[in-house]
């Protein structure tokens, strides 16, 4: 039970995480926004697709909400890290930016999960 409740929250933060990429990418091709906004915007996608996927299983598991909405930030991170890695065949990452992007989605899963 508790798998296949981080397994469906994953599933709702990429898949929240899709179709904001998607809409972010028809705004910068619409209104050719520089770097840095569109920085900000994956940086905030993140967040609210990993505070989606907290709160999600935090709702489906009802006990230690924070711990499994934590537990979908860090699994919601390795993966995207992985992919990212995978699809690019080298480290294209500063640790600065691998940093920050781990603890906004290790709170973002964590307030998800207690908000919930």
């Amino acid at each position: 039970m508790k798998v296949k409740a981080i397994l469906r929250s994953l599933f709702l933060a990429y898949l929240l995480s899709g179709v904001c990429l998607l809409l972010l990418a028809l705004l910068v091709f619409k209104l050719d926004i520089g770097k840095g906004p569109v920085t900000v915007g994956i940086l905030v996608i993140y967040v609210m697709s990993c505070l989606a996927g907290g709160f999600l299983a935090g709702k489906i598991l009802r006990q230690d909400k924070y711990r499994w909405g934590f537990l979908v930030g860090l699994c919601y991170f390795v993966l995207l890290a992985a992919v990212s890695f995978a699809v690019q065949r080298k480290w294209d990452m500063s640790f600065q930016h691998l940093v920050t992007t781990f603890f906004m989605c290790l709170g973002g899963g964590t307030l998800g999960g207690m908000l919930s």
